[in-house]
């Protein structure tokens, strides 16, 4: 049998971190990439089959020395590029409308969106040609609904949800499956910090009181099932929260 391979964006930390050795577990040979090569570097050790190839997904020549790395490793390994999980995103700020920072908003739109669809755009022959591909897109519960001060991380989650359905659409009798998975309170060690600018007491304030929320290997586990699951089973869509979270502005804290 051929090796299956399995691209991972955001891999350095967190939920791709933890996606990557999910699905090298499942015996995938994990193609980890994500802008800290030193951070992926010390991920590949780990795994007992992956490949660190450092990439910015808002980058087209870093996203074209993605695919030719995959190639490279398909050929060398006789393997298929079967699954590719978008996972690079991220929040910035949490201004209300009428004070939004607009680059903050750009940076979220091309990493969580534009970052989505360049990655997709130049794998997709390749997860075509493997006869059994699928594409998981990390959306987010705020992809679903709205709140105060989150304008602009919604608007793009919104936005990257919509290129998952579209794209499901789009792709209809190739196969290729679109799963997209959206996690609500998940605790990681960075997103909250990048979110807030590194201000640790305003990140902590996040999660404080909720007993268990998600952790990155949570999500992972929804990612490795979704993709587990026979080929003609799609998970169009995965909600997945803590169970003291019922809805996005409904959260159980003890004091």
């Amino acid at each position: 049998m051929s090796a299956r391979i399995a691209v991972v964006t955001g891999a350095s930390s967190g939920i791709g971190a933890a996606t990557a050795r999910a699905l090298a577990a499942d015996g995938f040979h994990v193609v980890a990439a994500a802008r800290r090569a030193d951070r992926l570097d010390a991920l590949v050790k780990e795994l007992p089959a992956a490949t660190a190839v450092p990439c910015d997904v808002t980058s087209d020549a870093d996203v074209a020395a993605l695919v030719a790395a995959v190639d490279a490793l398909a050929d060398r390994l006789t393997g298929r590029l079967t699954v590719l999980v978008n996972n690079a995103g991220g929040a910035r700020g949490a201004d209300h409308v009428e004070h939004a920072d607009i680059d903050d908003w750009r940076w979220m739109y091309e990493l969580n969106v534009l970052g989505t669809v360049r990655v997709t755009r130049a794998l997709v022959p390749a997860l075509v040609a493997s006869g059994e591909g699928t594409i998981v897109v990390m959306s987010s519960t705020a992809g679903l609904g709205v709140y105060e001060g989150g304008g602009g991380y919604t608007a793009a989650k919104h936005a990257e949800t919509a290129v998952a359905g579209t794209l499901r659409l789009e792709l209809n009798g190739r196969p290729v499956r679109v799963i997209e998975i959206d996690p609500g309170l998940v605790k990681t060690d960075e997103f909250a910090l990048v979110r807030f600018g590194g201000d640790a007491g305003r990140a902590a304030a996040v999660y404080r009181g909720v007993a268990a929320p998600l952790v990155a290997a949570d999500v992972a586990e929804c990612v490795r099932w979704s993709v587990a699951l026979p080929h003609h089973v799609n998970i169009d869509r995965l909600v997945v929260r803590p169970l003291a979270q019922a809805a996005q502005h409904k959260v159980h804290r003890v004091e």
